[in-house]
């Protein structure tokens, strides 16, 4: 069980998303929303505040009648409940619905407290809404995608439940839950924020943390394969240079290659005096995809980092309008809804996440080409040249998805298209820089897959196993289990997707 109280962490945040934790709202949240409800009430009763006695956007000019207050928030969610395309997927809507549940326990939205108890229920009994990836321009926040939030929220659209698409009438009557009533902005409070965008970030960040773990693994692998010197990963030169994920990246190597017989040291071999030759038999160097992964990597390691910290401020933010300040007795205008602190952390996370990719097509093609490596056969093919084909089918793949990766690394963040008649002159597009981050990540792991079957095949074609590090032989075992040694052909897409589903899991 995770409380929701004051401060919600990236940590406790995933325990509910990807761990299945339930949510718990604290005494002290329900009584601050209730607080907040209390006074909007009653602040509102003589003046004018937008989105409960204004049209809303462009129409804001215009009064709505006290009768008419509730039935307009109702009109607002079925509305815009208008998205389209493929359904998010669950892990995604998850959660969206938990960051919206936590900007909304901030008490600065005036929310009835019910709202906070079903999306509580939706979540603990993993109930997931229908929401389309497209139709938010980001600004004012994710309105479409959490429209169709809302709708559940009021008993209607559909939900997916037990791995089927139902009303949400008919679940709701099985779990007997009751639908929330809109008191006085609820489908406003709902629906103005960049909670779609921030949960489908949430769980981008998580992916490409292992993405990064597993790049790092098949870098030190293919470093062992190939013998190559240690000096590259030394904590000495990587020093030299200021940047914390360089430094990290070339210390986790390193610690994953403290137990292998195969890495060795420039000092044994090249500073002897005994290499006279005018060809030297001994590498001098190895190519940048070998050599460089700390000054590669370490980019995407801090990128990272810096979007973990913006993602975590951005739960933990009121992303509403107005503002519910109970404590000044005001109600304040603006647009914490516009999503650019979003959309550019995923913009930047798919572009390094792109470049994660392209390293490993690169590796890839150093283990499949035997001119350049000069000790694998052609393809890691274990079978008969010529006449059998290895792992070459694969890696027409591998490149394909990395090419499709680099042109959807274009940037969403200046795609800014005004809309809603010009009221929304310059929005964020943080919603699909969200989503084309997730397809981007999706990719790699693909891309990933297909290098660590070339790693394995190479580890046998050389017989290494025995020889390699303890981390890249578990790796091995764990991949050998899934895919057995192979030199005759075979059908590969299985094995693929299923070394996929390893590494995302």
């Amino acid at each position: 069980m995770t409380k929701i109280n004051e401060y919600l962490s990236l940590e406790q945040f995933e325990s509910i998303v990807f761990g299945n934790n339930n949510v718990e709202v604290s005494k002290e949240v329900l009584e601050r929303v209730t607080q907040s409800f209390d006074f909007l009430k009653e602040f509102s009763a003589n003046k004018i505040i937008y989105g409960v006695n204004t049209g809303f956007g462009p129409m804001a000019q215009y009064r709505i009648e006290d009768q008419d207050r509730i039935q307009l928030q109702y009109n607002l969610i079925r509305s815009h409940a208008s998205g389209t395309g493929k359904p998010l997927s669950p892990v995604f809507v998850k959660s969206a619905i938990l960051a919206r549940l936590n900007t909304l326990s901030l008490g600065n939205s005036g929310v009835h407290p019910s709202v906070i108890h079903l999306m509580q229920e939706l979540i603990n009994k993993d109930i997931c809404p229908l929401i389309f990836e497209h139709g938010g321009v980001g600004a004012s926040g994710d309105l479409v995608q959490l429209a169709h939030l809302a709708l559940v929220l009021i008993g209607e659209g559909e939900v997916f439940y037990k791995g089927e698409r139902k009303a949400t009438a008919d679940v709701f009557a099985i779990e007997g839950l009751t639908p929330i009533n809109v008191e006085i902005r609820e489908g406003l409070a709902l629906m103005n924020g960049t909670s779609v965008m921030t949960g489908i970030g949430i769980v981008n960040l998580t992916n490409a943390k292992k993405l990064l773990d597993w790049s790092l693994k098949f870098s030190a692998a293919i470093n062992e394969i190939v013998k190559a010197y240690d000096d590259h990963l030394s904590a000495e030169l990587n020093n030299t240079k200021l940047h914390k994920g360089q430094q990290e990246v070339a210390a986790r190597m390193r610690q994953h290659l403290q137990t292998s017989k195969l890495i060795r040291k420039r000092e044994d071999h090249l500073y002897t005096g005994d290499n006279t030759e005018t060809v030297f038999k001994e590498k001098v160097q190895e190519y940048y995809s070998l050599r460089c992964v700390p000054q590669i990597l370490g980019p995407v390691l801090d990128t990272i980092n810096e979007t973990a910290l913006v993602l975590e401020n951005e739960i933990n933010s009121a992303n509403d309008n107005p503002i519910v300040d109970v404590k000044n007795k005001l109600v304040y205008h603006g647009g914490n809804f516009h999503g650019d602190y979003i959309s550019l952390e995923m913009d930047k996370l798919k572009l390094v996440v792109t470049k994660l990719s392209m390293l490993a097509e690169r590796q890839l093609n150093y283990l499949m080409n035997a001119r350049i490596n000069e000790i694998l056969p052609p393809f890691t093919n274990l079978g008969k040249l010529g006449f059998n084909f290895g792992l070459q089918g694969v890696q027409f793949t591998a490149v394909s998805t990395t090419a499709e990766n680099q042109m959807l690394s274009n940037p969403m963040y200046v795609h800014s298209i005004p809309n809603n008649n010009d009221n929304q002159d310059i929005v964020s597009m943080g919603t699909n820089a969200a989503v084309i981050t997730a397809k981007v990540i999706e990719n790699a792991f693909e891309v990933l897959a297909i290098e660590l079957m070339a790693i394995v095949q190479a580890v046998d074609a050389l017989d290494y196993k025995n020889e390699v590090s303890l981390g890249t032989r578990q790796i091995y075992d764990d991949v050998r289990a899934i895919l057995p040694v192979f030199s005759e052909d075979r059908v590969m897409y299985p094995y693929v997707q299923a070394i996929k589903d390893y590494l995302m899991k």
